[in-house]
């Protein structure tokens, strides 16, 4: 049943292929209307732990590059969203225990946190996939009001990242607000588990690719801009 898509799945990966970058000057020319929120970018996902990739690992350094970008044009809106899980939390149940509080697996990357300005940022907690859910990233939003573009970066592309920019693309909506949410393919990415590594473990393949190229397309349907990089 699934032949007949081989054709759309050829055009995805042509899609992504053909995504076109963004200059950097364009973005920040009014950096005070612009923020970043990053989703993730932990030790837990990045480094070590049951759920760290090196595919996510890699995103840390077009990451990181894009944050001196912003700094050095005066954007100093960035705000990352971070898993700080209790040792109960629900989640676990569908996901492996994974960034629970106190652990240097929820810890921001040592690349982040070497930033000269890393103090600067705004680190908000969550327990969930999304990063809109009792984390008070609405809060922080509500009390930047000049901020109407978002770029958003950050682990896992399915999941995290989606949630994150649907969360501002469906906020504005609903609240009439002409907002751009902006996703730099390069600086999301998700994990790879093949068939025969998930049989072995009792889990669910997750073959890397074909999520990620089908959740940039599936955030494009709903208007939010994917690009190949801000650079």
């Amino acid at each position: 049943m699934y032949r007949k898509d081989s054709e759309f799945l050829d055009f995805l990966g042509e899609w992504v292929e053909s995504l076109k970058p963004v200059n950097v000057e364009k973005i920040f020319q009014q950096p005070e209307h612009v923020a970043i929120i990053s989703v993730d970018v932990i030790n837990g996902f990045c480094k070590f732990g049951p759920l760290s990739s090196p595919r996510v690992n890699s995103i840390v350094a077009p990451i990181v590059a894009l944050f001196m970008r912003a700094w050095q044009a005066g954007c100093h809106n960035i705000v990352l969203t971070q898993d700080t899980h209790e040792p109960d939390a629900v989640e676990f149940g569908a996901f492996p225990p994974h960034c629970v509080r106190g652990t240097e697996e929820a810890q921001t990357v040592s690349e982040i946190k070497g930033l000269p300005f890393f103090d600067h940022l705004t680190v908000l907690e969550k327990n969930s996939i999304d990063s809109g859910l009792d984390s008070g990233l609405d809060a922080w939003i509500a009390a930047h009001p000049q901020v109407h573009t978002f770029i958003v970066v950050g682990d896992c592309t399915d999941l995290c990242t989606y949630q994150l920019a649907m969360h501002l693309r469906l906020s504005a909506n609903e609240r009439q607000k002409d907002w751009r949410v902006i996703v730099p393919e390069d600086c999301t990415d998700t994990y790879d588990t093949s068939i025969k590594a998930a049989q072995e473990i009792n889990a669910f393949p997750h073959p890397a690719d074909f999520f990620h190229h089908t959740f940039l397309y599936h955030m494009a349907l709903n208007g939010i801009e994917v690009v190949k990089e801000i650079n």
